[in-house]
Formats: C-alpha cells, sequence, structure tokens
C-alpha cells in the first residue's frame, strides 16, 4: 500500500512542476496589455482560472493528500524501543580511577638572557 501511495505522490509531484511550467505569468504580458482589452491588463480583471490552473490546484490538493497519508503509514509502521528486545541494565558499576603519579620536578637554573645593547662583548672587526 506504501508503495503504491509513493509512486502516486512521485507522479503527482511531477506532474505539478510540468504544468506550473506550463502556465504563464500575470506579468507576462505588461508590455503589451496597455493597449488591450480589460481581461489582458495590468489591473484589469483576471478572470476565472484555465484549465491548467484548475488541474494545478487539484493536483496539489492530491498532493497533500498523499502527503498525509504517507505521514500516516509511516507513523503506522514505527514501534517504540521497547519491541526491539534491548536489555537495559540497571545497576551500572563505577570502577575508581587509575592511580594518578607525581610528575617528579627538575629545578635548573635558567639561563640569564641576554638583552642586546647591554654588557655585550665588542666584536673584532
Amino acid at each position: 500500500m506504501e508503495q503504491i501511495v509513493l509512486v502516486v505522490h512521485l507522479l503527482v509531484a511531477l506532474t505539478i512542476i510540468g504544468l506550473i511550467m506550463l502556465q504563464q505569468g500575470k506579468g507576462a504580458d505588461m508590455g503589451a496589455s496597455f493597449g488591450a482589452g480589460a481581461s489582458q491588463t495590468l489591473f484589469g480583471s483576471s478572470g476565472s482560472g484555465n484549465v491548467l490552473t484548475r488541474a494545478t490546484s487539484w493536483l496539489v490538493a492530491l498532493f497533500f493528500a498523499t502527503s498525509f497519508g504517507l505521514a500516516w503509514l509511516a507513523n503506522q509502521q514505527s514501534s517504540a524501543a521497547v519491541d526491539f528486545d534491548i536489555e537495559i541494565p540497571t545497576e551500572v558499576e563505577v570502577t575508581a580511577p587509575a592511580a594518578v603519579q607525581e610528575v617528579p620536578v627538575i629545578e635548573e637554573e635558567i639561563p640569564a638572557v641576554v638583552v642586546p645593547g647591554e654588557d655585550m662583548p665588542e666584536l673584532d672587526q
């Protein structure tokens, strides 16, 4: 059943795309419409929709219906995690971390930093 609804959903979606691409926009004849009749002008009456507009409306309604149908079928097929027979442990053993070893500190004298210009030996040139 789900496969049939999915195929219908896909075909309806592709048909809607095709019908939308075939339709002409309302402002497509704007330049030529200023000398035309009232039904073709930019601000005139739009009239009732033609066959493509009505077919698109019906297909959009069918698309929404198949979308809800697919969502309902997916909800019916889902199950809770209890149905998977997964054992969940009730007690967890906590082990102590390994003993921390102290790192020996080596104390050495840090050599003095020589600042240029101060007590610099002169080079023989």
